[in-house]
């Protein structure tokens, strides 16, 4: 046996005792340093959910880091819970979100806080990604990515104005029935048929103008049709003036300007009170959206909507102009818009027979009009006195006399009803008196292929929804609509919704002053995941002038009632499918956590290529993922010609989360 005693009489030695204290030491110290850096304690964003293919409660808990380095919202997961793993379902229309146990944020001694700080961003730390070339672009960032992606190719220039779920003509061609509008409906192409090419620009194509001279003016070359020309140039819609399309604000109800005719809703009834009480409007066949753009002037967002028909290019004038717009039909489908979204809704010869089918219609007007909302009808039944219109008129009168609303003004060739606040008229109507109430369990938030219920949809008891404070209070108050989300954190969700405001803010600080967010142009920008709009709010609070489509994923809970509330604007989608836009009609693409929640149901690639579809030319993408999510995709986005580079957030090159910085080159 080998004599050992010789290494034990080492450990004895006192230069032994010493290296081994001096390393313990050293240890304790980095420790300490880690724990307790920069004087502040780490935050857990915790979550926990329900996974219905292990029938368990999972826990996850998400470290947020305060004050270092470049970026630090390395915490993608700050406005909703993670996703279920689990095979993608067969038909994304009808595949529920994760049911949301608990969700909050706790310190590390298990208390709610929202104390915590985001580091800001280093302005020397910008590539500049106009002079990246392709293989600089490769070497940016992109150190641990082995992805290989062939370049995409241009589709045909037929396809320059392609919306798949709008264009989808061998869908289209099998309905049973057109009458009702199904063919303006969503019809996407099935497994295998969706967009592979990038979808090309018209020739010509400019660099848009800036707002707020492009709501007067487009260049032709950027949507090169001249049908409303033809068709409303009577009725001062639009015209050409050289190389550009002219708006000088009319409409057919208001051949005088936009202004004047809001002038004149103000004067019918005052306590409509545009820009305070008023914030967020819905206009239904909007044309050119006239009348939304000339809100904006008085602090008030408008969604303006219209099918894709006839008339297939109004929305896409109204984007081109900088005006908040998106393709959407009443149809056979609720709208994809939550309950008591808009203070008001306005329909000025919209070419929509509000009371065919009982009323059912104007029962989704009633189900997304906020309690005590106003509904503004221009149209011929108002003014005109032969025999079939006065008809409509009295169908038209007698269906609002049973939904309850109140015709606060009729005059000239306007009509103003105004909806209850609570439910006192609706259950006090004779028995059987059409239409029905809502059954109690009907999700009126629930929009996602649901079809439209010929029914009225009650108001909360509690009144929620109908009390929201006036703009600009109500973009950081409290919505009382908060506590109806669907997650089982009654207490701690106001804490997150303060965090949420309070992470964004910090964020776009960063991106404000880094990268000349203000001097940037930026004026149509989508949030692809977009929470509680904290992202919108903070652009608002820096006064960045543009508009953001706040997009709530059906993958998450479902808190677009919130984003209403605050007085922003948004919609519910499923990124496995295509948004109903036309091509080149976003500055700015923004998404959080989005690709490593779809991936494990949608093909990344669709939805980078959906991106690039929607993106303008020179415009840009920011995505903040996973270190294996971003750097698949910076592949993709080089592979679709897009300049980009991949930074890493406040933790380092050795943190969980990076950010990807994309331009979209011309």
């Amino acid at each position: 046996m080998k004599d050992i005693g010789p290494n034990l009489n080492f450990i004895k030695t006192p230069a032994f005792i010493k290296i081994t204290a001096f390393a313990i030491i050293v240890l304790s110290c980095f420790y300490l340093g880690k724990h307790y850096s920069d004087g502040y304690r780490q935050l857990s964003f915790f979550s926990t959910f329900h996974s219905p293919q292990t029938d368990s409660i999972i826990d996850v808990a998400v470290g947020v880091s305060p004050n270092v380095g470049k970026f630090s919202d390395q915490n993608l997961n700050l406005t909703a819970p993670p996703s279920i793993p689990g095979s993608p379902p067969k038909n994304s229309k009808n595949a529920p979100p994760p049911a949301v146990e608990r969700i909050g944020i706790v310190d590390e001694d298990g208390a709610m806080s929202v104390e915590f700080e985001v580091g800001e961003l280093d302005p020397h730390s910008v590539e500049d990604l106009g002079n990246l070339d392709g293989e600089e672009e490769k070497k940016v960032g992109n150190r641990d990515s082995t992805v290989k992606i062939e370049n995409f190719r241009v589709c045909e220039a037929s396809m320059q104005d392609y919306i798949p779920c709008l264009d989808n003509v061998k869908e289209i061609a099998r309905l049973n029935s057109t009458e009702k509008g199904e063919k303006y409906e969503r019809h996407c192409p099935g497994k295998g048929e969706g967009l592979d090419c990038l979808v090309p620009m018209p020739q010509g194509y400019k660099p848009r103008i800036p707002w707020p001279a492009s709501r007067d003016e487009v260049w032709f070359s950027n949507v090169p049709h001249t049908r409303l020309v033809e068709d409303k140039g009577g009725q001062n819609w639009i015209s050409i003036k050289g190389d550009k399309f002219v708006f000088p604000g009319g409409g057919t109800q208001f051949i005088h300007g936009a202004d004047q005719y809001l002038d004149q809703i103000s004067q019918m009834v005052p306590d409509i009170a545009f820009g305070n009480h008023t914030r967020v409007v819905l206009d239904i066949g909007c044309g050119v959206a006239s009348f939304g753009a000339f809100l904006l002037q008085r602090n008030v967002i408008t969604l303006s909507i219209a099918p894709k028909d006839v008339h297939e290019n109004q929305i896409q004038f109204a984007l081109e102009r900088g005006v908040p717009a998106m393709v959407a039909v009443f149809a056979t489908h609720r709208l994809l818009y939550p309950s008591q979204a808009f203070d008001l809704i306005h329909c000025s010869r919209c070419r929509i027979n509000w009371t065919r089918d009982d009323g059912i219609l104007l029962l989704e007007v009633n189900r997304m009009l906020r309690a005590g909302g106003y509904f503004a009808w221009a149209a011929q039944p108002v003014y005109k006195h032969e025999g079939n219109l006065q008809e409509q008129w009295k169908e038209m009168e007698d269906l609002t006399i049973r939904l309850c609303w109140e015709l606060v003004k009729k005059e000239g060739y306007i009509a103003i009803w105004r909806k209850p606040l609570n439910n006192s008229c609706y259950l006090n109507r004779d028995t059987g008196v059409q239409p029905p109430l809502c059954d109690p369990n009907d999700d009126p938030d629930d929009v996602w292929y649901v079809g439209m219920k010929p029914c009225i949809t009650l108001l909360p008891e509690n009144g929620y929804g109908a009390n929201v404070t006036a703009w600009p209070a109500r973009l950081n108050d409290l919505p009382e609509r908060l506590q109806t989300i669907e997650m089982d954190a009654y207490i701690s969700r106001k804490e997150i919704l303060k965090a949420d405001t309070k992470f964004w803010h910090e964020v776009i600080y960063g991106y404000v002053h880094a990268y000349h967010w203000n001097d940037s142009k930026l004026r149509n920008v989508m949030d692809m995941r977009a929470g509680f709009g904290g992202f919108a709010a903070a652009l608002i609070d820096f006064q960045v002038d543009c508009w953001v489509m706040n997009v709530v994923p059906v993958s998450g809970f479902n808190t677009l009632p919130v984003i209403y509330d605050r007085g922003l604007i948004g919609v519910r989608h499923d990124w496995c499918e295509p948004f109903d836009t036309y091509p080149r009609t976003y500055d700015l693409l923004h998404a959080a956590g989005l690709f490593s929640i779809e991936q494990k149901r949608c093909n990344i690639s669709n939805i980078m290529l959906e991106i690039d579809r929607m993106l303008r030319p020179g415009g840009r993408v920011y995505i903040r993922d996973t270190v294996s999510v971003v750097n698949e995709l910076h592949a993709i986005a080089v592979a679709m010609g897009w300049a980009s580079a991949v930074h890493d957030t406040s933790e380092g090159p050795h943190a969980s989360w990076r950010l990807l910085r994309c331009d979209k080159r011309f």
